[in-house]
């Protein structure tokens, strides 16, 4: 199994990559910078100002490597040891075999869990987004 996880890791990496560099690429240094200059250090700075920005590439990445992963059967395949099998690997020797109602529902709890991941995730990186901006105009205001 650790040669999957390896294989489907560098598989993924540069997809993600592409999608937080081009966040990244976005970003106000000058939020960076006023933290510097009012005294937090590389770390607290990462954390409280540049992770929570780039939050939403993180999450897009994730999906994207999710999908990316779950597809890719040929790789599953020929990086699995003997006796080990994946969900991609039985999902499809079942469906080759024919479609049957455990596939279906198998298929509608992916679909399911993926969308309520999403809503989920939206709902809670846009109230992330509208107290940072609260916070950011209340900052202005005071000073």
């Amino acid at each position: 199994m650790f040669t999957i996880w390896i294989g489907h890791v560098m598989l993924c990496v540069s997809y993600v990559a592409i999608v937080v560099q081009s966040r990244v690429r976005e970003l106000n240094l000058s939020l960076e910078e006023a933290a510097m200059d009012l005294g937090a250090r590389p770390l607290k700075v990462f954390f409280v100002i540049t992770l929570p920005l780039i939050s939403q590439a993180l999450v897009s990445g994730w999906l994207l490597s999710f999908t990316l992963s779950l597809d890719d059967l040929v790789l599953t395949a020929f990086l699995s040891g003997p006796g080990s099998t994946t969900l991609p690997m039985v999902i499809f020797s079942r469906v080759r075999l024919g479609l049957n109602p455990e596939m279906n529902a198998l298929a509608t709890l992916f679909i399911v869990l993926v969308s309520m991941g999403v809503v989920a995730a939206n709902i809670y990186m846009s109230a992330m987004t509208r107290k940072r901006e609260k916070e950011m105009r209340l900052a202005f205001a005071n000073g």
